[in-house]
């Protein structure tokens, strides 16, 4: 997919592409952080047929939501191409001596091999968590990684 970007002078930049379907998409980032989504006028290119105004935090969350869904597609590509990468969701229970602790203080990466790629808390998921992410009980890793890798960490998660 091609994106144009063009500099607004004052406001900020919009982004521009083309749809599978040929509809005109943009996407205008003003300055305060609020995003304006455009669906360009088939007939008049120039002309905005429909215009969604987001805020900074509406647009953080759509962002969210779209890259989740990518996550796990990508995820799911990798299984069919990779054999014996394997796809784990472990949950940081309440005996876990994670909850109120962040992601970096597992070390899970360096410790056994296997990545956490997101974490679902209630109908979030949070793709490619920082390492400042901190955890609560109940929420649901994801963890990518050979078998081996993604058994040590549900033990880690577990105990420590």
């Amino acid at each position: 997919m091609e994106v144009h970007r063009t500099g607004l002078p004052g406001i900020g930049l919009r982004h521009e592409f083309v749809t599978e379907r040929g509809r005109r998409v943009g996407v205008v980032s003003h300055r305060t952080g609020r995003r304006e989504v455009v669906i360009y006028d088939r007939q008049d290119p120039d002309t905005a047929a429909v215009t969604l105004t987001l805020s900074a935090e509406e647009a953080d969350g759509m962002a969210e939501l779209l890259a989740s869904a990518r996550v796990v597609e990508r995820i799911g590509e990798l299984h069919r191409q990779v054999e014996g990468l394997v796809t784990e969701q472990i949950p940081i229970v309440a005996g876990s001596p994670y909850p109120g602790r962040a992601l970096g203080d597992t070390r899970a990466r360096t410790r056994t091999g296997a990545s956490i790629v997101a974490v679902v808390r209630g109908n979030e998921v949070v793709a490619s968590p920082r390492p400042d992410f901190v955890f609560q009980a109940g929420d649901v890793v994801v963890v990518v990684g050979t078998a081996d890798g993604t058994a040590a960490v549900a033990e880690l998660l577990a105990r420590g």
